[in-house]
């Protein structure tokens, strides 16, 4: 696929758009991880609210471009929208593939989510949706961070391309990690209101990924499954126990994401990208424990 545009941002960091051919297999995405049908779960859970969440973040980001001044800004705001863009869009064609797969009340998930995000940019302020913008960007790059340093234990052996949309998901957050704290800082930004989004954001996203997960876990029947709840606890145990380090470095005062270092095999997946541009579609999740990552055969 073309790569349309690049930005620079600070030294070496670029911005690009992308959009991997990812081609789903019906019978394999409900329990795409086979080892883990708890992490699949609650993978797709999330995955309901993106065609929702994205589109909000973009109509919060584009009030806000006129009130910057900054034109490198404006030119990392408008990229960040057309990221967002292409997430949203796989999302839900992934989603589409998941309704036809399940029994599971999805549409009425998905209305919940329609109302909460259709709400928040309609009736509240700049100020706060710009807050809530950071608190889920700064999630969504401690999540990244967590699911690339631990990628073997939750992607090891599982389905290929919902491994890669995943982690391209995941990869871009990381690489676009700047821009709605510095659109934040901008236009509004204090730390009050960055810590609130923060809790804001992230107490709502977790509660709304549990509603999908356990419809969706309902109606495998596993949620009555006494082997599947223990190894539910203690799934959800390990992501916050790996989590909450990256979380609580989001609050201190001086904190910047552009501060962070990223993950090398983010790094590497980037080049892997500039040699094949197909390549991030189909991650080989049998060889994740090398330092970079590596495509199946084309």
């Amino acid at each position: 696929m073309t790569t349309e545009m690049t930005v620079e941002a600070t030294g070496e960091k670029r911005m690009t758009m992308r959009r991997p051919p990812f081609a789903f297999t019906r019978s394999k995405i409900l329990h795409w991880n086979a080892a883990r049908p708890e992490f699949s779960q609650i993978v797709n859970a999330a995955s309901l609210a993106m065609p929702y969440l994205e589109p909000y973040l973009i109509k919060t980001m584009r009030e806000a471009r006129p009130l910057i001044a900054d034109p490198q800004l404006v030119r990392e705001l408008d990229l960040y929208c057309a990221q967002e863009s292409a997430h949203f869009r796989q999302h839900r064609k992934y989603n589409d593939e998941l309704k036809e797969e399940t029994a599971a009340p999805l549409a009425e998930v998905e209305a919940l989510l329609k109302d909460d995000y259709e709400r928040m940019g309609n009736e509240r302020s700049l100020c706060f949706n710009l807050a809530y913008a950071e608190g889920f960007e700064s999630l969504a790059l401690a999540i990244g961070h967590m699911l690339i340093d631990d990628r073997d234990h939750f992607f090891g052996h599982a389905d290929s391309a919902v491994t890669s949309l995943v982690l391209w998901h995941f990869a871009e957050e990381i690489e676009h990690k700047n821009v709605a704290f510095d659109v934040f800082a901008h236009v509004s930004g204090n730390y009050f209101w960055r810590i609130a989004g923060l809790a804001y954001a992230t107490t709502h996203i977790f509660r709304r990924t549990r509603t999908g997960y356990q419809a969706l876990l309902k109606a495998d029947g596993l949620w009555r499954n006494w082997r599947s709840r223990v190894a539910l606890a203690f799934l959800l145990a390990r992501i916050f126990r790996k989590l909450i380090p990256h979380l609580l470095r989001i609050l201190r005062p001086g904190y910047h994401p552009g501060k962070l270092a990223d993950p090398a095999w983010m790094t590497g997946w980037v080049a892997l990208h500039l040699t094949d541009e197909e390549a991030p579609a189909r991650i080989d999740t049998s060889r994740l424990d090398e330092p970079a990552p590596v495509a199946l055969a084309s």
